[in-house]
């Protein structure tokens, strides 16, 4: 018997070398999607779990809605992108004055 490990890898023929490097790719992201989806909710948990104390608090609530209605459908419009962009630059401007 050797200790040297076989890279089963190189024996294969290249169409089955892509499909195996992209079933392990597909299953590292389905891996990194569920993580995500996981401190997701923690976050989400944490921004429910007391109210704002301050206006800063509430505006970092709004801006973590701004930014996950960014990445939909109905944000794609550009008039909305600019939106969200200037209500989040007021957040940043309004922030520094307090």
């Amino acid at each position: 018997m050797t200790e040297e490990t076989v890279d089963l890898d190189q024996r294969r023929g290249m169409i089955a070398q892509k499909a195996t490097k992209l079933r392990r790719l597909l299953a590292d992201v389905e891996a990194n999607e569920k993580a995500l989806r996981v401190r997701q909710e923690e976050l989400e948990s944490h921004l429910l779990a007391a109210p704002a104390k301050n206006w800063h608090d509430a505006a970092e609530k709004a801006r973590y809605l701004l930014n996950l209605f960014g990445t939909t459908i109905a944000a794609e419009d550009p008039r909305r992108q600019r939106l969200i962009r200037a209500v989040l630059a007021d957040f940043d401007r309004l922030s520094d004055e307090v």
